[in-house]
């Protein structure tokens, strides 16, 4: 480390404050759907998914190495192009944590450093190939596998459970999803260290290798795993509770055996993904296992028009780090008060968003609020619970509640239309 200069050290403690972002911006994809059925309280919860992503950042570094050397051209990348890119990650998380959107701090950091790297040595400078195969493909699968695979496991859950009309047995059993819903959510918090902790990993390594302190190609040194690893768990300590909000009640309204089956779908893509070198967003992955998961319980209704905001805030999150990346090299190239200037303005812009965020806190206290208010079933969520097993417990009488008797005829002449 003797040989880090100021600006790679700038750089360094920039990609740890990224970090901490991602642990609070993403604490709600392993906690968001425990808090919001009750199985662990609040404070709880993160406290344990902070542990967990430590323990889950020392167990692979796959990741790391697809960040390091597959994305950019390492060759003649200068150390201002990496902090650039984190200039434009940090800001978008923030200001998407604000607003309470789950994007994905993962395609925040690849927008950055997309965006920096083209306006720092021009589109050569990209491996289009690994950005498509290990990025967004990925991002286009991963939701979409979760969330087939929560709604199915929904569907069997509550197909098992059919016949359970007991109130003791539905008790235990409702216990018993509680217990598997605490062990499935250490599950993603566990998956989620080995993923985004590494991403920090990733980008400190290439800083390094741009600061000629590594060869290319180079694992991570332990004392950059370390930092990583802690910085990530502070965040997640700290708690991102506009998006655990959302993501537990602004979506849909979970009932244990959805929680249990959403966190299990999901921790299974995320480490499948961590294990094949795949830079998946663990925001996008749990988001389509709770959607999945609320539309495999017959009555469930997903929010969509909460769920479209977040879909657009996907769709954003590359191109517009990417833009934020690029103005900031464009203003790094320019020399050392460039790179004082981008200072500057990250520092301003993250005490602004952190001002706005004070007129309406959110916290521990007002997690499970719920954040997407009544919502009608839409079409697909109806033709989609229409084939889909009661609730645990449902008695036939309750099924009145889902297809409503038709109303009295005014006349003999009208006919009342079904109602379904």
């Amino acid at each position: 480390m003797e040989h880090i200069t100021l600006l790679l050290a700038i750089v360094v403690v920039t990609a740890l404050v990224f970090d901490f972002t991602n642990g609070f911006h993403d604490t709600a994809n392993a906690m968001a759907t425990t808090i919001s059925t009750g199985a662990l309280k609040p404070k709880t919860a993160v406290a344990m998914s902070a542990v967990l992503n430590l323990i889950g950042a020392f167990l692979s570094v796959e990741v790391a190495k697809t960040i390091s050397g597959g994305i950019v051209n390492e060759d003649g990348l200068r150390t201002e192009v990496i902090f650039a890119a984190l200039v434009g990650a940090i800001l978008w998380n923030l200001l998407t944590w604000l607003v309470g959107l789950p994007s994905s701090s993962s395609h925040a950091l690849f927008g950055g450093l997309i965006g920096a790297a083209v306006m720092s040595a021009g589109w050569s400078s990209i491996n289009g190939g690994t950005v498509v195969t290990k990025v967004l493909l990925p991002a286009i699968a991963a939701p979409l596998v979760a969330g087939l695979a929560a709604m199915l496991a929904t569907r069997l859950t509550y197909r098992i459970n059919r016949n359970v009309t007991d109130p003791n047995q539905l008790k235990s059993t409702a216990k018993g999803y509680r217990a598997g819903q605490i062990a499935s959510a250490g599950l993603v918090s566990l998956a989620h260290g080995t993923n985004d902790a590494q991403k920090t990993m990733g980008i400190i390594t290439l800083a390094l290798v741009t600061g000629g302190v590594l060869a290319p190609g180079s694992n991570p040194p332990m004392w950059v795993i370390v930092s990583a690893g802690v910085a990530i768990a502070l965040g997640t300590y700290l708690g991102g509770w506009r998006i655990i909000r959302t993501m537990g009640s602004g979506l849909t309204d979970l009932k244990p055996p959805q929680g249990f089956a959403a966190q299990t779908s999901a921790a299974t893509v995320i480490l499948a993904s961590s294990h094949l070198g795949f830079s998946l967003s663990t925001t996008q992955s749990c988001s389509g296992a709770v959607m999945g998961a609320g539309l495999g319980r017959k009555g469930g209704v997903v929010r969509w028009s909460t769920a479209t905001r977040m879909f657009v805030a996907w769709g954003l999150t590359l191109p517009a780090a990417g833009l934020v990346g690029a103005g900031a090299e464009f203003l790094t190239k320019q020399g050392p008060w460039g790179i004082a200037v981008t200072a500057t303005l990250l520092v301003g812009g993250s005490f602004a968003i952190w001002l706005a965020s004070r007129r309406q806190p959110v916290d521990h206290t007002n997690v499970n609020e719920t954040a997407g208010g009544d919502e009608p079933q839409g079409v697909v969520t109806t033709a989609i619970a229409a084939v889909q097993p009661p609730p645990i417990g449902t008695h036939p009488t309750d099924l009145m509640t889902t297809i409503p008797a038709p109303a009295a005829a005014p006349d003999d002449t009208a006919r009342p239309s079904a109602t379904v």
